[in-house]
């Protein structure tokens, strides 16, 4: 069959190269009776190429069942696969066929596959090579021809040296892949699936299609859609069914421009969690780590004090005549070269004595890793300053702390020039 033809049979839209090799190959492993293992992202269309492959192969008359093994519990996945005899269990009150009995003669596709127990992937393992299973509480051995299709959205390969996936059946499985490539990576079909779903859903509610600007396809197309086809859809629909309006003889279509669009954006970019640097481990950090590490410590420093600060002036906690720690008298310059008063109050410094840190706990754990904070602190005022020509207001700005901080830390060659 022609290319278009199938994908219009299967209401596939797109023109990538990647999906176009994906639906190829699909056709071609079609015919044949192995098993096939479809990888790639969740609502990427794996199960569409399962359709394909079953309804392309001699099994097309034959059932197909479509079993995602992440939705049952572990200790039930046994009896929903291959079926189980009165008194298997408790609640197993007659016999039960399963999926491999049902499909007998056609074809199986197993969703996340990876989430399969170990003693189900043994099991499966069996049917793959000959056939065989037996039905749970039975020792009776049945038969069944069943084609097994198999999708996943992670690296079997990587879950097979984790111990979590067998490696006999992951070679069983993948010897004919068929990989279907993300949305993030047909970045040209995301406006044909748009269009596609708009015209849909308008045609069902009697509602005019929507149109997009440029900028707005451009802003649909740097999103990276997590979902996938799944995600674009439930997008699309719900951004129609808010914008669009009932179809009039003068108004069948609306053109949303990017700043209405953006407003309906999903705002979720994915967790935020560090990066594993993978570089030249043996190497020293580069100024600007050291001085971003610097910040991060500093901004947690700050945090700290503050609530320090307000536990210890709480009146349910403060005695009557607490003494307050002292603090020396600061120049009067530092309050206007640049720093208004709103700011001082909204955002806390980080306090230091002659010594170094207040807390000594905290000031013996700085000095076992090599450097107390108070150095640190002094070596990167003196960068700054020295970048800054003296500066200390331009210095303040760059390390994100108040002008205050400079002047009680300021390092001897800045002491006594007292340069600004």
């Amino acid at each position: 069959m022609e290319l278009q033809a199938l994908k219009n049979k299967f209401d596939i839209i797109g023109n990538d190269p990647a999906l176009n090799l994906a639906l190829e190959t699909a056709v071609k492993l079609a015919p044949t009776d192995l098993s096939v293992l479809i990888t790639g992202e969740t609502g990427s269309g794996k199960e569409n190429i399962s359709k394909i492959i079953h309804q392309f192969s001699l099994r097309k008359n034959g059932k197909f069942f479509s079993v995602n093994c992440g939705a049952f519990a572990e200790g039930l996945i046994n009896s929903e696969l291959f079926g189980h005899v009165k008194g298997a269990y408790t609640g197993a009150s007659d016999n039960r066929s399963g999926y491999f009995e049902e499909a007998n003669g056609g074809t199986l596709f197993l969703d996340e596959i990876a989430e399969l127990p170990l003693l189900s992937q043994a099991l499966l393992l069996r049917v793959l090579q000959n056939g065989e299973y037996r039905k749970v509480g039975s020792n009776k051995i049945e038969r069944t021809d069943v084609r097994v299709i198999a999708a996943t959205n992670i690296d079997l390969y990587d879950a097979v040296r984790r111990g979590k996936f067998r490696e006999d059946l992951y070679y069983r499985l993948s010897a004919a892949r068929i990989r279907v490539p993300s949305l993030s990576e047909r970045k040209d079909d995301i406006y044909l699936l748009f269009r596609k779903f708009t015209s849909d859903f308008s045609e069902r509610y009697g509602m005019c299609k929507v149109a997009l600007t440029d900028d707005a396809i451009a802003l649909l197309q740097s999103y990276r859609w997590p979902g996938n086809i799944r995600q674009l859809m439930g997008f699309t629909e719900a951004l129609t069914a808010q914008e669009s309006m009932k179809i009039t003889p003068t108004t069948q279509r609306i053109v949303l421009d990017a700043a209405t669009v953006a407003q309906y954006m999903p705002k979720e970019q994915g967790p935020n969690l560090p990066a594993v640097y993978e570089g030249d481990r043996g190497g020293s950090l580069s100024d600007a780590e050291k001085q971003a590490i610097f910040k991060a410590i500093l901004d947690l420093k700050q945090e700290v004090d503050a609530l320090k600060a307000e536990i210890r002036h709480s009146p349910a906690e403060q005695p009557r005549h607490a003494e307050l720690p002292h603090h020396e008298e600061e120049p009067m310059d530092a309050e206007w070269q640049g720093e208004t008063a709103a700011r001082q109050e909204s955002k806390p410094h980080v306090s230091f004595s002659g010594d170094g840190y207040e807390d000594p706990e905290e000031q013996q754990q700085a000095e076992e890793s090599g450097h107390t904070m108070k150095e640190i602190l002094k070596e990167n005022i003196r960068k700054a300053l020295e970048k800054h020509g003296g500066n200390r207001k331009k210095a303040a700005e760059e390390l994100g702390i108040s002008e205050r901080t400079i002047y009680r830390n300021l390092p001897e060659e800045f002491q006594k020039g007292k340069k600004a």
